[in-house]
């Protein structure tokens, strides 16, 4: 069996006596002469690159893209018989530490503090003696609703640590119940559960169903004084009604790590709408614990087993 690997991280899995592995250059398609194999992993390719081999990899049995989120490989046109696994669980920390960073940012105003700096001006509104819970705007995590849209592995662990510095926390999901110990609310009363939230934290993947699920409604379903954060896909929020919400004081603030267009154009309404921090995707990126991943899903392969997050087509 040939297994192909990027070049795009280091890895270096186990693989049994009969596997050769080969590196490719993640920024072009897979090259002719390796059209051959039977296994890829994926990390960094285009949507062009893989398109442009979904049909031309005869031997394909098997896909891991190290992405938690496979909607890149979907897109592709890889055939049905080709299982596609997903790197979900690979990101669950990193993504975690960078929703958290961004929630923090927000209630604990540092672009404030950042453009004061620019200015060579001591804020005196944003230190000193300051009131817990003051009128408008949160400002810290205790006793702060916090309602995490997307409560998969990334919500459920990030979920405890908003939790122990003092919020409240709440999960979203097709169906109510608990996960991890959180209550969770179904996507059916989400409109109620918008109103009784002070940060919303997104984590939504890219499905046709997600697509501008934040819209102008679930907007004005916030509460003025509340922050949304998203860590998820660009395309779960509808720019153009997030702006008006910001432009409008509909909502307080917002921070977004993805955009529908990445990179982010240069004439986007986003770069100046107020009370907007942008990051440029990069809370994840960090693939944790690829190499097992990668080994453990080519062992059960080779040994007709179930593989590790199977992606449903």
């Amino acid at each position: 069996m040939k297994l192909l690997l990027p070049d795009s991280l280091p890895l270096a899995p186990a693989v049994p006596e009969g596997v050769q592995t080969v590196r490719y250059d993640a920024s072009a398609p897979v090259p002719d002469e390796h059209l051959d194999a039977e296994a890829l992993v994926v990390w960094g390719s285009s949507g062009a690159d893989l398109r442009a081999v979904a049909g031309r990899m005869p031997g394909l049995r098997w896909i891991q893209t190290l992405a938690a989120g496979p909607d890149a490989v979907l897109a592709a046109g890889f055939p049905d018989d080709v299982v596609i696994t997903s790197g979900s669980g690979l990101h669950d920390r990193p993504v975690a530490e960078h929703a958290l960073g961004l929630v923090l940012a927000l209630l604990r105003r540092l672009p404030a503090a950042a453009r004061a700096q620019e200015e060579h001006r001591w804020a005196t509104e944003l230190g000193g003696l300051q009131p817990l819970h003051p009128e408008g705007a949160v400002t810290t995590l205790l006793g702060a609703r916090v309602l995490v849209w997307g409560f998969g592995s990334i919500g459920q662990t990030v979920a405890p640590v908003l939790q122990q510095l003092g919020a409240e926390v709440r999960g979203v999901a097709r169906s109510a119940g608990e996960r991890s110990g959180f209550p969770v609310v179904a996507e059916e009363d989400l409109a109620q559960a918008l109103g009784q939230t002070d940060v919303l934290l997104m984590i939504l993947p890219s499905t046709a169903a997600t697509t501008r699920a934040l819209d102008a409604d679930r907007l004005a379903a916030l509460p003025a004084h509340a922050y949304v954060v998203n860590v998820g896909r660009g395309s779960t929020v509808d720019e153009p009604a997030l702006v008006a919400a910001l432009s409008e004081g509909g909502i307080a603030g917002a921070a977004l790590d993805v955009t529908s267009t990445e990179p982010l154009p240069a004439d986007s309404p986003l770069w100046d709408a107020p009370n907007l921090l942008l990051t440029p995707h990069a809370a994840g990126g960090r693939p944790v614990g690829a190499d097992e991943l990668i080994a453990a899903n080519l062992a059960a392969l080779l040994a007709g087993r179930e593989l590790r997050n199977v992606v449903e087509r």
